[in-house]
């Protein structure tokens, strides 16, 4: 399928200016929804227009989509931001943290939100619960956004196996991680990255967090692998450049889109989160996307 590049050359003013204008809390006020085995918390926007729901990657906060938000809600959108099984607010022990749990989650949320259907974006290892969502429930997710998705098992040399078995093994656990999740954004770090690290360092040596951490940073993706060839619901695929995560994040994202009958977009050179370097580009490309597939 057709590969769209956007050049970081072409950030706007207003771009910068969200950059310097963060929001001066990483939170607003949080729902819980209860669910089997834990409970889910949310914050929303509020309004009647259509939903929107954002759900971050692992070991990272739903302040992740706290710069793309605003611009979505200013066109009209009920927006949803959930901390993922682990993290936030969210419980920190949960007999599943799978992908598909994370998915069912999300269904419960639209629910529970009485919304007919809805939007799922997908941070990262999060692009597998949406997926898995519009699976279980298609009649309840319209469109899937999927934002430096990992959805199958990666290749890992033994040296980075290794990095990560040390990274894990001792007192300094959380600081790896923070450090890792900082060099995930190569191009454009936010005004408040560092409230933003220290929250997540935070939120991290809370009791079972790092445990859930681990936890899914062993899990395998094959089921969700599996699943790709056989999904139908509209998606758009939007890699960074210059991701880490990827040897070659441009074939990945021509890969992903090809299985998923999608298109994909390239952000000239950002990292794992495109969304939060880049909010504009992405917004923009995403409501594009959302009004081709609505006719």
């Amino acid at each position: 399928m057709p590969t769209k590049s956007v050049s970081s050359a072409s950030v706007t003013t207003r771009d910068r200016s969200r950059h310097t204008k963060a929001d001066e809390s990483i939170s607003s006020e949080t729902h819980f929804l209860k669910v089997d085995g834990g409970h889910i918390a949310y914050d929303d926007t509020g309004g009647d227009g259509p939903l929107i729901l954002a759900i971050p990657g692992m070991g990272d906060l739903r302040s992740e989509y706290r710069l793309l938000c605003p611009i979505l809600q200013n066109v009209g959108y009920r927006v949803v931001t959930m901390d993922v099984r682990g993290f936030g607010e969210t419980s920190a022990q949960w007999p599943d943290y799978s992908a598909h749990a994370v998915g069912c989650d999300a269904l419960a949320l639209i629910e529970h939100l009485q919304a007919r259907s809805a939007v799922i974006l997908g941070n990262s290892f999060a692009a597998g619960a949406a997926l898995w969502a519009a699976h279980d429930a298609p009649m309840h997710v319209s469109k899937v956004v999927l934002l430096g998705p990992i959805v199958r098992d990666l290749k890992v040399s033994w040296f980075a196996m290794l990095t990560l078995q040390l990274g894990f093994a001792g007192p300094w656990r959380v600081w790896f991680w923070a450090t890792y999740w900082n060099s995930l954004f190569p191009t454009h770090k936010p005004a408040d990255q560092g409230r933003v690290k220290a929250a997540i360092m935070k939120n991290l040596r809370e009791p079972g967090r790092m445990a859930a951490l681990r936890t899914m940073i062993g899990l395998s993706k094959a089921d969700t692998a599996a699943l790709i060839a056989r999904s139908r619901v509209p998606a758009l695929v939007v890699m960074g450049s210059r991701d880490p995560d990827f040897p070659d994040a441009e074939a990945e994202a021509q890969w992903l889109a090809t299985q998923l009958h999608a298109d994909s977009l390239m952000i000239d050179g950002a990292g794992h989160y495109p969304h939060t370097e880049m909010p504009e580009q992405v917004a923009s490309e995403l409501l594009s996307f959302i009004a081709r597939v609505d006719g």
